[in-house]
C-alpha cells in the first residue's frame, strides 16, 4: 500500500511517498534516488546528459529510494 502525501500546493494531483528499498550493506548511510544512481552511473561511463535528463531523474528519484536505514 503506497502512502499518501499532503500536497496542498495542487490538490488535484495525487502524490505518494516513493517507494524505499533497504540495501543493508549499502557504502553510504544517505538515501539515494534511482534517478542519481543513473545519472552517477551514466557520467561515470562518459555519456553526457541531454536536456531531459535532469525531468527524468527527479522523476525515478520521487518513485524508487536507495536506503541503508529500516523503515518504521
Amino acid at each position: 500500500m503506497k502512502k499518501r502525501i499532503d500536497s496542498s500546493v495542487h490538490p488535484d494531483q495525487h502524490e505518494y511517498a516513493p517507494h524505499r528499498v533497504r540495501l543493508p550493506k549499502f557504502i553510504t548511510d544517505e538515501e539515494i534516488g534511482l534517478g542519481d544512481v543513473i545519472k552517477r552511473t551514466t557520467s561515470y561511463f562518459g555519456i553526457q546528459p541531454c536536456g531531459g535528463c535532469g525531468h527524468r531523474a527527479a522523476a525515478l528519484n520521487r518513485w524508487l529510494v536507495f536506503t541503508n536505514r529500516q523503515s518504521n
